[in-house]
């Protein structure tokens, strides 16, 4: 059946239209006394029910909804008793292709806290009857509707909110892939990533990779001097920034978080993309379990591939309680993370959104203390990122400088450029929004491997603001080369991606951005990408003068001022990274730190390698998403029985 569904349709339907208003309208929701004989045949005492029904007040929220948010009854057990008690039909799973309703409607049901409470269906009878899945139901007024109408409740069938808004889910996957995949392409071309490089980039490209080669033909001295003066430059400058950051002045203290009534707090939405996480789903319920939130104001969101069967299956395995859905995302072009969360973003109510990764492990106090900063702050603050820490740094080389990196973004640069008012790019996790500014600007570029750092140039080219606090999220990070390396290799593409996204029109981001916040642009984009290529090149350079001079050859003037720079830079570059590192770690975590310190060259050309990896992906597969494979977390893996995961 067409999302458009034709008049003829319509008019068999058109005499439950009225009844549908009707049963909309039943409300006031029933208290716990009204609730009382429903939740008597599933062994709910009054006493349980009065509970239930205070911390619902104390919340401001319905008892219905602080009911099912409490785990003491199933939903399909309650809306099961429900059907029995009111005498009318229960319907175990609708069909989504008979339900009747257009596009709009569908996406407009997905967007509500719950679902669709009312809609019609037509049987293969051709008769259309009315599913409800209340989620304020006023027990006694529905009750009367039923006695009331008798022909018109033959053709009610009670359905669980859950179900009901799966089957209006799998009707809307065209237009969710849609919105997924065209709404900043259709809103602002420009900004997307789905055309690599525009026309007068691509000149610029190809004129300047055809121009290297003659050069380094017919000029070799002369081009590689240039191309070190170049790199030298780009590299002086990622130094520099580095050096800056330094002096930030004091980090952020501990978290401030006032007291505050549940009845004020908003409904906060939690998005977490998993692909081929199964072995983790145990651990990412115990984290996720752990947040402290209203549960009758959160929604998670668990996002997967609809052809990921192994990490579908071990979450079907789990009895999750309604505010947990899983989304299944249809296969199709581009396969990233940002696509996904870009389809499951329509299906979310809350007025904040959160954005985690399947390992983390979030402070469980994070999303109080990030409501805590929106509220005190204006609307122009559309963002704030949580401090990523490594859990895993002594397990390898890899770890263990990782882990030095991500001190020194989470804690020192971060904070510095949030401070300064300066543009900031994103974490891939951790990000947590106010929403009406992410639907703003267009939400997370599907085409883009790294739609954080982009988000994060969006945003603030928009004119808003990001900041940072203080509780952090764990995670680990990878151990070995093989997983270490395809991670890297996207990030760099993707931060090569967003340069050449903001670079279209410098002069409108200059006008949007500052001047200010365009250089800090040009060498956390391009800088980065451009500095890890130049490592390898002044390595290879540095040998090559190195053995042509041990084999009986004479160093030239010009050879020797190459060898000179290039160890100059390699020793300015990395004690300003070492610096930062040292400056942004804890006493604690600054033991062995002399390993880290030899470490560093190694560290560094792998990251060259990786930066060359993705100028040959850039060019030949600029949309693929490199998976990071995850293990389960040793102290997570123990905590299973320590704490209470959310299905339980």
């Amino acid at each position: 059946m067409d999302h458009l569904v034709d008049t003829q349709i319509f008019r068999r339907a058109g005499d439950s239209l009225g009844e549908v208003d009707e049963l909309s309208a039943v409300l006031p929701p029933s208290s716990a006394s009204e609730w009382l004989p429903v939740l008597e045949t599933l062994s709910v005492s009054e006493a349980e029910a009065r509970r239930v029904e205070a911390r619902a007040r104390l919340a401001g929220v319905c008892f219905q909804t602080e009911l099912l948010a409490s785990g003491l009854v199933l939903e399909r057990e309650l809306f099961r008793a429900l059907a029995d008690y009111l005498g009318v039909p229960f319907l175990q799973r609708p069909d989504p292709n008979a339900l009747v309703m257009r596009e709009w409607q569908g996406l407009a049901a997905l967007a509500q806290r719950g679902g669709a409470r009312v809609s019609l269906a037509v049987d293969v009878r051709g008769q259309s009857n009315v599913l409800i899945a209340p989620d304020r139901v006023s027990i006694p007024a529905l009750k009367a509707f039923v006695a009331r109408y008798p022909r018109a409740s033959r053709r009610i069938r009670m359905v669980q909110p859950s179900v009901l808004r799966e089957a209006i889910s799998q009707r809307s996957q065209k237009a969710l892939m849609r919105i997924a995949t065209d709404k900043l392409f259709s809103m602002a071309p420009e900004m997307s990533a789905r055309i690599v490089a525009n026309a007068w980039q691509g000149a610029v490209l190809g004129a300047s990779v055809v121009s290297l080669v003659f050069a380094s033909v017919f000029l070799p001295s002369t081009t590689l001097l240039v191309l070190h003066a170049v790199f030298s430059f780009v590299f002086l400058a990622c130094a520099v920034l580095r050096i800056m950051v330094q002096f930030r002045g004091p980090s952020p203290g501990e978290a401030r978080i006032a007291t505050v009534r549940p009845a004020e707090m908003p409904v906060y939405s939690v998005l977490v993309a998993l692909y081929k996480e199964a072995e983790i789903v145990p651990d990412l319920l115990v984290a996720l379990g752990k947040i402290v939130w209203p549960r009758a104001k959160l929604e998670i969101k668990l996002v997967c591939e609809a052809d990921d069967e192994e990490t579908l299956a071990a979450l079907r395995t789990q009895e999750l309680r309604p505010y947990i859905e899983i989304i299944e995302v249809p296969a199709g072009a581009p396969r990233t993370k940002p696509k996904a969360l870009s389809y499951a973003l329509p299906m979310t109510s809350g007025a904040f959104v959160a954005l985690y990764d399947a390992e983390d492990r979030p402070h469980p106090f994070q999303l109080v203390e990030a409501w805590h900063v929106f509220r005190h702050a204006d609307e122009r603050l559309a963002c704030v990122q949580a401090p990523l820490t490594i859990s895993n740094r002594r397990e390898s080389w890899i770890s263990a400088m990782f882990a030095l990196e991500y001190a020194a973004l989470f804690r020192g640069l971060l904070p510095w450029l949030a401070k300064s008012g300066l543009m900031l790019p994103l974490g891939g996790t951790s990000n947590h929004f106010r929403r009406e500014a992410l639907d703003g600007v267009g939400g997370w570029d599907p085409y883009n491997v790294t739609e954080d750092a982009d988000l994060g140039a969006r945003l603030h080219r928009r004119g808003y603001r990001t900041g940072v606090i203080c509780n952090p999220t764990h995670e680990d990070a990878p151990c070995d080369v093989r997983t270490w390396l395809p991670q890297r290799t996207r990030w760099f593409k993707g931060w090569a991606q967003t340069w050449l996204v903001h670079m279209r029109n410098p002069m409108a981001t200059i006008r949007e951005m500052g001047l200010a916040s365009f250089l800090v642009m040009q060498v956390l984009f391009a800088g980065m990408v451009l500095s890890a290529l130049a490592y390898g090149v002044f390595w290879a350079t540095a040998v090559g003068i190195a053995l042509f001079w041990a084999f009986g050859g004479e160093i030239r003037l010009t050879e020797g001022v190459l060898l000179i720079v290039d160890i100059v830079n390699v020793v300015l570059g990395h004690l300003a990274f070492l610096l930062l590192g040292w400056s942004t770690l804890r006493k604690t975590e600054r033991l062995g730190f002399w390993k880290r310190v030899l470490w560093t060259p190694l560290y560094w050309s792998l990251m060259s390698v990786a930066a060359w990896r993705c100028v040959w992906q850039l060019y030949w597969n600029p949309h693929h998403w490199e998976k990071t494979q995850h293990k389960r977390h040793g102290q997570a893996t123990r905590s299973i029985s320590e704490s209470r995961p959310l299905n339980r």
